[in-house]
């Protein structure tokens, strides 16, 4: 089994989005009204080449967010607090192609943690797989409700229609709900609500160790060892925050967010999550250990 990271472009956000900002008033707004921006953010996603098929977590962004009128005039977001460079070349399809995967009929499935259309963006490349959605996510996302909480469900292909998943109550280290995806049991889906209402993330057992494919869970490593939630989550964003912080001290765990600049240094080296309370397998003796990933 093997893991390759693909970044298809970048984006900017206002600061107040990666780490949620103190004070009353509503979190939008405070992410809307923000000054300061963030730097230049990577947008990742991931794919897994398992002997029974390849499965690709999130899809990217889509070149076509350059076009005028791509995103609705009347949403402030995308107004205000988002800037987005993606050109042809690094679209998920051209970067799998890339690898000697062909999107159309490679892929097996295609696992969406959420739907924002930086992670669904590139979803017309896949017609031919599996698209997982958690239930929640896809009703949310959908409609004039959809694309009033910024989802852009009319820029979905015709075709959709996802698999909507609701993983049972299958406990998986903290979490209390997962579901296998392999009949080998080493790559696990697991619910991870808080940046959004139905957020799913992917782990993948390799050796000895676990590749937590994490979405927006948060924005970075080191907001996940302090517990600091987005700018836009829900109430959920802390406890699963806690709940993979309890996975990493007991799993020697490689943390890959979606946005992370290191998270490419991470995945190379190995480096695991500095919480692991127990002896360091053999192979990952080299590992980093410190928030950084340095």
């Amino acid at each position: 089994m093997r893991i390759h990271r693909i970044q298809t472009g970048r984006v900017r956000v206002k600061t107040n989005q990666v780490s949620r900002a103190p004070g009353f008033a509503p979190a939008l707004v405070k992410v809307l009204l923000g000054r300061e921006w963030s730097q230049w953010l990577p947008i990742h996603a991931w794919v897994i080449e398992h002997p029974e098929g390849v499965i690709v977590v999130d899809t990217g962004e889509t070149a076509r967010v350059s076009e005028a009128g791509y995103f609705p005039a009347w949403q402030p977001y995308y107004k205000l607090a988002v800037e987005l460079d993606v050109q042809p070349e690094v679209e998920i399809g051209v970067r799998l192609t890339d690898l000697g995967i062909r999107p159309e009929t490679d892929v097996r499935t295609v696992v969406m943690t959420h739907l924002h259309t930086d992670h669904a963006g590139g979803l017309h490349w896949f017609p031919n797989s599996e698209i997982l959605v958690h239930e929640t996510e896809f009703a949310v996302a959908q409609g004039l409700a959809g694309k009033l909480a910024g989802y852009l469900p009319h820029r979905w292909p015709a075709w959709l229609s996802p698999t909507q998943v609701n993983p049972p109550g299958q406990r998986f280290g903290p979490f209390p709900r997962s579901m296998p995806l392999t009949k080998d049991g080493r790559i696990q889906l697991v619910p991870t609500p808080g940046h959004t209402e139905g957020h799913m993330s992917v782990i993948a057992e390799l050796g000895e160790l676990y590749y937590f494919l994490a979405g927006d869970t948060s924005y970075n490593q080191d907001n996940l060892l302090r517990g600091l939630p987005d700018g836009i989550g829900t109430a959920d964003t802390l406890p699963t925050l806690r709940r993979i912080q309890d996975f990493a001290r007991a799993h020697p765990t490689v943390y890959l967010p979606s946005h992370d600049p290191d998270g490419a240094t991470r995945l190379e080296q190995r480096q695991i999550v500095p919480l692991y309370e127990g002896d360091l397998p053999e192979e990952a003796t080299d590992l980093g250990r410190d928030p950084a990933g340095g």
